[in-house]
Parts: structure tokens; sequence; C-alpha cells
């Protein structure tokens, strides 16, 4: 968060609900994404295996206003465009732009029927062609070349990269402090280890529909890893799980991520379900066009006995982002528009669309006014931003600078 604004505004969601929370609403409410900043779009598979872009991060999703997305996706574009130098003209024309994409997004959606509307998503293939107005040979490289790497990135490099073979058998390779085999972490007899592991993937594999729990039921249980996560999510205890088929080959990695309360319950309330793993899966399921058929969650004791929660999906499924400080101006205005059109069609599943359409309309009042809520924002996270340099530096809190 010390980086830049923008790396601050990107750790600051819960900095940001507080703030929200005070701002006047039309009282429409969605499921909320919690964290809609443009950094948390992207790439992602489908289960009929094409890659799909719209919003990838669902840690903070709850019921909540629409307009709090709105606000933190257009600020993030503000903050992005101030990152890469661009004028405040542009940025402005930017943001604008983005708006008025999620108002005709809506408007889209809330003319077709609720079918129709529940099937809409945007492949990735289709992004530049659709949203890349007056993007040149160079931008249109920089997304190809995100894409090809995002489909890259798949459960067979994961275990390429992060097992080896030990008499004849996948584990996963030491490297701590990054990856830590379950056997260094664990000291307990290895048959009470295996009964606590069994337990762990039961849970997971009860909250399963029942083609999924026989599918991982195909796969053997073959090691276990702890795993240090994105600079977003440092703090929070993630597994990496290794299966493999009956042939000993054949592997699939999981990732199981602890989830915590979302940055909105203290404004919003606590979700209606029991565990906030249940609380991201089916917030991810209501928000995407397609989700991980590996996804889902559960809660067991840790090692250290305390009982968490955590959603389980697949690991590197085709997870792609752009490279916003490479971007150009049309580069990022063609990025922030499918942002825009994803975000819509998100709250589109979940909400009243034709009542948020009314009240967005077909003018530019509201495009107008969250630009500059926008800016407004912006300098409040740049004077935030100094704050937390200035704090650091009198020794009043204590940056974490490496792992």
């Amino acid at each position: 968060m010390l980086l830049s604004p923008f790396t601050f505004y990107r750790g600051a969601a819960a900095v940001m609900a507080a703030d929200l929370a005070h701002t006047p609403s039309s009282g429409l409410v969605v499921q909320a994404c919690g964290d809609a900043h443009i950094s948390n779009f992207g790439g992602f598979a489908a289960p009929d295996r094409r890659l799909v872009f719209g919003p990838n991060d669902f840690d903070e999703t709850l019921p909540g206003p629409w307009e709090w997305d709105v606000k933190r996706m257009a600020a993030s574009i503000e903050i992005a465009g101030r990152d890469i130098d661009l004028r405040p003209r542009s940025r402005r024309r930017i943001v604008e732009a983005t708006i008025r994409e999620y108002r005709a997004g809506m408007l889209e959606f809330a003319q077709e029927s609720m079918l129709d509307a529940w099937y809409e998503r945007l492949d990735a293939d289709e992004l530049t062609a659709r949203f890349g107005t007056r993007l040149d040979a160079e931008g249109q490289e920089l997304f190809t070349h995100a894409f090809q790497k995002g489909r890259r990135k798949t459960s067979a490099r994961a275990v390429r990269k992060l097992t080896t073979v030990v008499d004849g058998k996948l584990r996963f390779t030491s490297a701590p402090p990054l990856l830590t085999p379950l056997d260094e972490l664990d000291d307990r007899d290895p048959e009470e280890r295996r009964r606590w592991v069994d337990g762990v993937l039961q849970q997971y594999i009860s909250s399963l529909h029942a083609d999924r729990q026989h599918l991982v039921r195909s796969y053997t249980f073959a090691d276990m890893a702890r795993k240090v996560v994105g600079v977003g999510s440092v703090g929070t205890r993630a597994w990496v799980i290794l299966l493999v088929g009956r042939d000993g080959e054949d592997a699939v990695m999981l990732q199981a991520k602890e989830a915590q309360a979302s940055v909105l319950e203290p404004y919003l309330g606590r979700s209606e379900f029991a565990t906030h793993g249940e609380r991201v899966v089916r917030g991810q399921r209501m928000m995407q066009a397609a989700t991980d058929i590996f996804l889902s969650w559960q809660r067991s004791p840790s090692l250290d006995g305390v009982e968490r929660d955590f959603y389980v999906r697949q690991l590197w499924d085709w997870k792609a982002s752009a490279d916003l400080s490479r971007m150009t101006e049309h580069g990022l205005l063609t990025y922030t528009r499918a942002c825009a059109w994803s975000l819509a069609r998100s709250h589109a599943r979940s909400g009243d669309r034709l009542a948020i359409a009314a009240y967005l309309g077909k003018g530019n009042r509201f495009d107008r006014a969250i630009a500059r809520f926008a800016e407004v924002y912006a300098d409040q996270n740049d004077a935030d931003y100094r704050r937390l340099v200035e704090a650091e530096a009198a020794g009043e809190v204590q940056a974490t600078r490496g792992i």
C-alpha cells in the first residue's frame, strides 16, 4: 500500500466502504462485488473452456447498493489514470465513457428477458472488437498477450512448477515460506494428519453438486501445502491441494483460500449464509457469467484448532489480467468499458434491472456526477496515502516488506 496511491487504493476497500456508507443511494439492492476496482476484473475459464471476461474477486461480496460498486470502479479509473500520467481531461473522458457503458448495458439488459440477460457474457476474444475503439496495434497486442498468458495458466502448469516426484509419487516442492508442505507444518502422527485431511476434503466435497462430487472422488489425495497468496490477501491463510488420478498422474490442483468477514458487513449487516466461504461462493455464482466447476466452500478446524472458513477452486484455471501500468489512454478506455458492461451484467442478474435502468435514464447526468465523484475521491485517496506514508516514516505504523 506504500508503493503508490493506486496500490494504496487497492488495499483500502474497508476505508472506502466506511466512506460510502455515509453517501445517499437509490435504495435498489444487488449482489455487490464490494471491491469493484478495475484490477479485480479479468479473464477466467468457463466450463465450456472459453475465456470469459468479468469481475473475478468476490472476497467482499454482499447484497448492497449498486452505486457502491459503480463508485469504487469509477474512482479506481481516475486513480489509475493518474498513475499512468494521463491528463485530467483524458481521465474525465474515460470515466464518463465507462459510466455511460454501464448505463447503456443496464438499459440493454432491461430490454431483454430475464433469461436472456442471465445468459449474457463477454468472451475475452470479443473484448477488443467490441470495446477497442481507436485501439492501435500495440494496444491490441497488450490484450492479446494477456489473454494468451492466461490460457497457459492451468493445473498442469501448476503441477509442473510446484511439485516434484518423490519415491515415484507427486509431492509439493518444499520452498518455505512461499510453499510449505503439510508434513513440515504438522508434527502429528501421519495417520492422525491423514484423518484431518480427509475431514477437510469431505467437508468440501459435501458442498458440491452430486455430479461434481463424483468428479472429485474420481481423484485421490496426494499432498497438501500452505502457499503464500497475492499482495491483496497477505495475512489470510491459503492451502493448495494436490489430487491425482488412479494412475498417479492426471493431476488437478485446488486452492483453499480463507474467507473472512466482508468489509461491507459493518454497514450492511451479516450475510444470510452460515459461513463466509459460502457467502463468497454464493455471491460469485450470482455475479459471474460462468464459474469454476470445482468452486465451493468448507469450514473446518485449522492446524491450530481454530475453525475457519474457506472457499475452494482450481488453482491457475486460465486467470488472465491486463497490465494497467502499460496502458495508453485508448487501452485504458477499452478495458474500463469492458469492466463497466460486465459489472452491469452482474448487477442485472441479482437486482431489479428495470428499476436501475429507469433511475439511470438516457441522459448523461449520472455519468457526469460519478466522474466528478471519482475526481474528489481520488483527491481524498491521495491525502490518505500521504498520511500513511507519513505515519510509516514516523514509526506510527510498521510496513511489511517482503515475506
